[in-house]
Order: structure tokens, then C-alpha cells, then sequence
């Protein structure tokens, strides 16, 4: 792993890495604490709806840091080339635990033997794209369209193959720079910035044709 952060981090980061890879879990923390707002991020768009009330997400960064603490001494075996990506990784598997600990058998899929360092499988990234585009319309008149609106949502992105919602997911609700998707996914840069427009066009479509359907849609212009 290198060692150093990515190009907009300040020479302090870069010494918080190196002293975290070497095993320093005070820097650890200096930086947990930095990407704690993406992280967080991340965990409240990964949860399963089901979830929500239930698990608080200071709890899940909580174990996540823990976790990280745990496994910093095999930091430069298995992480990426990024310690927020390899703290991603560690929430993404908090998150597959957390969600077999709670929810069993009814377990999203991504509760399989698979990190998030991979992405989730195609059917839990729609399902979080989803509640998270859908999630707020409550009223019954918003009800209404709210079920049309979904059914060409779930269109639009069964037309997107497994690769394209991934990045979807990565680049907009996440808000992943181009760059780390294209790590995680193991695609080029061009690919991935290619991949995310289109998947991104064909999804605005679908809302533009439901003006107020998607209140607070990060979609919104």
C-alpha cells in the first residue's frame, strides 16, 4: 500500500498515514475523526430500511473504528491504496454484520460472504437507490404518484447493468470521487467517469418525467 493520501490531502495527512500504518492508532484516530462526515455518509445510505430507528449510525462508526483499530497491524496486507477506502472496506463489512446480527434470514443480499470493498450485489444497491430517492414521500397525494414514479424508477434501473448502478451508487449517493470508484470497481478512470454519466442520464430521465415526485432528490438541478 502507499502510503500516501490523495492529492488534495495537506502534508499533515500524509504524516497521519505513514504514522497509522505504522501502528500509531492516535493518528488512526485523527483521521477516523477527518472522514468521519463520508463515512457516515455512507453508512446511512448502505443500511437497510428496516434498520432505521433501530441501529444509530454513531453506534456503527463506533464499531467500525473499533474494527479498525483491531486489524491497523495488518493495514499493508489488506488494504487499498487509500486509508479511506480501507476504512470504507471495514464499514462496509460492519455493515454486512450488523445487518445478519439484526435482520437473520431476512438479511439483505449483500449480507453474503462478500465486503463492500467489492460493492454490494446489484439487488441491494437498487433497494438503497431507491428508498434513498423515494424514501420521503409520505402524503397521499404524493403517495399516489409515488407509486408510479417507482415502477419507472425500478425500470430505469434494470436497464442499468450491475457495473452501472455500482457506480451510481458510488459516485452520486456516496459521493465517492471518480477516482476511488474506479478503484474499487478495477476500472479505469475514463470507464468509470463514462459509466457514471450514463447511468446518471438515464435515471434523470426517468424523474424529469415526475417533476415533484422526488422531493430532495440530490438529482434535483
Amino acid at each position: 500500500m502507499q502510503s500516501s493520501p490523495s492529492p488534495s490531502s495537506s502534508e499533515n495527512d500524509v504524516e497521519l498515514v505513514n504514522r497509522a500504518v505504522a501502528g500509531d492508532q492516535k493518528a488512526l484516530g485523527h483521521l477516523f475523526t477527518s472522514y468521519r462526515p463520508r463515512l457516515s455518509r455512507i453508512a446511512m445510505f448502505r443500511l437497510d430500511p428496516r434498520l432505521n430507528g433501530r441501529i444509530d449510525i454513531d453506534d456503527i462508526l463506533q464499531e467500525t473504528f473499533i474494527a479498525a483499530q483491531q486489524r491497523l497491524k495488518h493495514i499493508l496486507r489488506d488494504a487499498p491504496d487509500s486509508i479511506f477506502l480501507w476504512l470504507r472496506m471495514i464499514l462496509g463489512q460492519t455493515l454486512i454484520d450488523l445487518h445478519r446480527r439484526h435482520l437473520g434470514a431476512q438479511a439483505r443480499s449483500a449480507a453474503r460472504d462478500r465486503s463492500l470493498d467489492a460493492g454490494w450485489d446489484s439487488n441491494s444497491t437498487s433497494a438503497s437507490i431507491h428508498f434513498e430517492l423515494l424514501g420521503s414521500i409520505t402524503s397521499p397525494s404524493e403517495a399516489m404518484a409515488k407509486q408510479e414514479a417507482a415502477e419507472r424508477l425500478d425500470s430505469a434501473l434494470q436497464t442499468l447493468n450491475d457495473m452501472d448502478r455500482e457506480i451510481l451508487a458510488l459516485r452520486h449517493f456516496e459521493e465517492l470521487s471518480n477516482r476511488e470508484a474506479a478503484r474499487l470497481l478495477e476500472i479505469s478512470e475514463p470507464a468509470a467517469s463514462l459509466r457514471y454519466t450514463r447511468a446518471l442520464g438515464r435515471l434523470k430521465q426517468v424523474m424529469d418525467a415526475f417533476p415533484g415526485a422526488f422531493p430532495g432528490s440530490p438529482f434535483s438541478m
